[in-house]
């Protein structure tokens, strides 16, 4: 039985020319990219390559730039690096209720630190409200951090006005563009960003690396000591295969973007078409307009979606009850919860999420399995 993948946001399949890129650094070119000699010239000038690759994308300066290794390091880096070495100022962040675990765990470490953390509300399409942002911020505020674009419901938030609140304000601005990168169009000048969390499996590149922005000047501090490593700022030997493929990946992304979302957009709104058409009760989660390319989050009342789930899982069709982060609760996900989703629909949710090899005979089998599913349950 074939596999149809609909669970991008959770990760995406190594495409092969960041594969070929990355080869020759496993093997024929090993060396370590701290050594003077020439295999190790030859690591730092790929990181090197790579860490261009990177700024360009997102129209930033290559010493603001440091990889990590995955977008949660980039996240607890830019949250508690700046926390940390702003206390002085003082010990206040702003943060939303639909964040990512990376961000509100990171929150939640800082407040057993001394921190206080404001998490905001978000309406029932999981924005957030400028205007209680702007009541939030206080003079002791450090950071704020909130996220391009949420994982499991889609919704894209008014990034640029809120760097721009931030900015206004004399605050530090940070966003987790872990599903936005790939997806989305992102000028950290235009929009004012002054740190952006990434991950390079979500845009067809390898796991286990990823990368953080951070304008140049903001004060933040290392949080992994060891060597200089990075700008002396992440400690570690460099992962050279990952870095060569997070550039090659991310370079790949940005020149195919428009075409890319072009397809993902019809795809996805074929979908919601034909989903709410068919069943009167079904409910799309998250904004319609304002949306990443590629999500759509539904619920149905009174049905079980880890039971959905398993039952697309038997026909060959991978897809998510919710955050690939968050599976396995019994619990509704708190993404849902806080955009008041009743409970009887919160947990009958599902996401779909698609990507570049998706086709519309896919989408077809998906909705035929959905509709053989909910015969059954019912």
């Amino acid at each position: 039985m074939s596999i149809i993948y609909f669970d991008h946001a959770a990760t995406t399949p190594l495409k092969e020319e960041v594969l070929k890129e990355m080869l020759p650094y496993f093997s024929e070119n090993y060396g370590n990219a701290s050594s003077a000699y020439s295999i190790g010239r030859r690591s730092r000038k790929a990181i090197d390559s790579a860490r261009q690759k990177t700024a360009k994308a997102i129209n930033s300066k290559e010493n603001e730039i440091y990889f990590t290794s995955c977008g949660s390091e980039s996240d607890n880096l830019a949250i508690k690096g700046v926390a940390r070495a702003n206390k002085s100022k003082g010990n206040h962040i702003i943060t939303s209720k639909i964040e990512h675990p990376a961000v509100l765990n990171t929150c939640k470490t800082l407040e057993k630190e001394g921190f206080e953390i404001t998490y905001l509300n978000v309406d029932n399409n999981g924005f957030v409200d400028l205007e209680e942002l702007k009541k939030t911020i206080r003079n002791e505020t450090v950071l704020i951090s909130i996220m391009y674009a949420n994982n499991e419901i889609g919704t894209i938030q008014p990034i640029k006005e809120i760097a721009q609140i931030a900015k206004e304000t004399n605050v530090i601005f940070h966003t987790d563009c872990v599903q936005a990168i790939g997806n989305i169009k992102i000028n950290v000048e235009e929009l004012g960003i002054d740190l952006l969390s990434m991950s390079a499996h979500k845009f067809y590149g390898p796991k286990g690396v990823g990368a953080l922005y951070v304008r140049e000047g903001v004060n933040f501090q290392k949080i992994q000591d060891g060597g200089h490593q990075e700008m002396n700022k992440r400690a570690g030997t460099e992962n050279v295969p990952g870095i060569v493929g997070l550039g090659k990946a991310i370079e790949i992304a940005n020149a195919n973007l428009e075409n890319y979302n072009s397809k993902l957009i019809k795809l996805r709104n074929y979908f919601i078409r034909e989903i709410t058409s068919r069943y009167e009760n079904v409910k799309i989660n998250g904004d319609l307009k304002k949306r990443l390319p590629g999500n759509i989050n539904f619920s149905f009342p009174n049905l079980d979606g880890e039971e959905i789930l398993l039952k697309l899982d038997s026909l060959g069709i991978c897809a998510s009850a919710g955050s690939a982060c968050s599976s396995g609760s019994l619990e509704p996900s708190h993404v849902l919860r806080a955009i008041g989703l009743d409970r009887n629909y919160a947990n009958g949710s599902l996401r779909i999420t698609l990507g570049e090899q998706n086709s519309i005979e896919e989408v077809r089998f998906l909705l035929e399995c959905i509709k053989s599913i909910i015969a059954i349950d019912n």
